[in-house]
């Protein structure tokens, strides 16, 4: 795509409203604690979750709060932010004199690179990455529905939401139907094995073998959740029209929204998965060849606890607005405080800390790299984890003070802009 109709390039530093950025800061700490549990390679794990069956106490303490805060929301969360973000960049851009066409191709060709981020980034490290998704599921919701009105964008939601909800009873209806077969039945045996989680990826020897294995998960991961399980889809569009009405930018204005959506989302988000947490801790049994159906009804209830996250950060950066006026200093780190300044660091620099958590558990945690990973628990996984994003954030912060932009943010501006726009002369 030509860039010469563009009339402005990326946005500025002085321009990023502190709630999105917090957001996505506090949201890659989440992403670690979801994503680190596939590396404990080497064991059996539980069905319909990615944690192993045996562990100690602690480790079932850990498995439970995961099950329960953590996984599936993040990637929705994740979905509305990104969505959020194409409305911010095109609203940049048409406000500033950008022909709209010109800036929807802007968009798509941003989608289509992530896309390509995101195969690149699975082929080298990580089976679980999410960039082709989102890139892939950006590039139809613009073709689709970005000219769409907001009443289209909520009735699409709506029905995007019934098909999935009329899914998950189904799937429900059909698990306990499933249930009441044998454990030795020859069927029921046949559907848990199609369940059961692996990590083949994780435990193989030989880094070439990885490869493979790693994009045939992506691909399928891709399709799957970028489109079919409509989650990402649905974010997109409740994203745009927030993003036409600058919720995040402005959330002063829309508190009662905010609030109520965070009560209610988080409150679905953490009730939805409390029979797998359950089944996982030993307190309420489900046939193995059963607990397959908590992945949708993790999908369904996931999706409401990522928008409730999406509603309590967007607070959050309320409050950060509210200290920040009147503030002498543009520093984060001395106008927001030290950690929520930090945590902003991480949010402007997303992508590079996405990639980063994956540089920093892939070669350490498998058995192609040092195998840290087998020898590790569910509790001991969480401590890296965090550990990890504490990481990323070090590296943020030293980023901010030093007044650079993340590597992987400037390399994709650069393919998506090309050459940096230039300021008009004054005569």
């Amino acid at each position: 795509m030509s860039t010469t109709a563009l009339t402005r390039g990326p946005v500025q530093a002085s321009e990023r409203s502190p709630a999105p950025d917090l957001a996505r800061g506090l949201m890659l700490l989440l992403i670690a604690v979801a994503n680190t549990p596939y590396y404990l390679w080497g064991r059996e794990m539980n069905y319909g979750s990615s944690h192993p069956v045996d562990g100690s106490a602690v480790d079932k303490v850990a498995d439970f709060l995961i099950i329960t805060l953590v996984d599936m929301r993040t990637y929705p969360m994740f979905a509305f932010l990104f969505g959020y973000g194409m409305m911010q960049l095109y609203n940049r851009q048409v406000s500033s004199g950008t022909p709209e066409d010109a800036a929807r191709k802007l968009l798509q060709r941003r989608n289509a690179l992530l896309l390509v981020f995101g195969f690149v980034h699975a082929a080298l490290l990580w089976m679980g990455d999410v960039l082709g998704a989102y890139g892939l599921a950006g590039l139809l919701m613009v073709w689709l529905f970005f000219k769409a009105k907001d009443v289209t964008l909520i009735v699409w939601t709506w029905v995007f939401g019934g098909l999935l909800t009329i899914g998950v009873v189904f799937a429900v209806i059909g698990a306990w139907f499933v249930a009441q077969l044998p454990a030795d039945d020859a069927l029921a045996q046949s559907i848990a094995a199609d369940f059961a989680q692996t990590t083949d990826s994780m435990s193989a020897t030989s880094y070439l073998d990885s490869i493979g294995e790693r994009l045939s998960w992506w691909a399928l991961g891709t399709v799957a959740q970028g489109v079919l399980m409509l989650v990402v889809p649905m974010m997109l569009l409740l994203a745009f029209w927030a993003g036409r009405r600058r919720i995040l930018e402005n959330p002063g204005e829309h508190l009662p929204l905010l609030r109520r959506v965070a009560v209610v989302g988080i409150t679905i988000g953490w009730l939805g998965p409390l029979p797998s947490a359950l089944d996982h801790v030993g307190v309420a049994i489900v046939p193995d060849h059963a607990a397959w159906v908590f992945i949708p009804v993790q999908v369904l209830t996931g999706f409401f606890g990522g928008l409730g996250y999406v509603a309590l950060f967007g607070l959050l950066g309320h409050r950060v607005a509210l200290r920040r006026s009147g503030a002498p200093s543009r520093n984060l780190l001395t106008t927001d405080g030290p950690f929520v300044g930090a945590v902003q660091a991480v949010g402007k620099r997303s992508l590079t800390s996405y990639l980063l958590q994956s540089v920093l558990c892939a070669p350490i945690l498998t058995a192609w790299g040092l195998g840290l990973g087998e020898h590790l628990s569910s509790w001991t996984m969480l401590l890296y984890a965090v550990v990890v994003w504490g990481a990323t954030v070090a590296f943020a912060v030293w980023q901010e003070r030093t007044g650079r932009r993340g590597p992987a943010e400037v390399a994709l501006r650069r393919l998506v802009y090309g050459r940096p726009v230039q300021a008009p002369v004054q005569v």
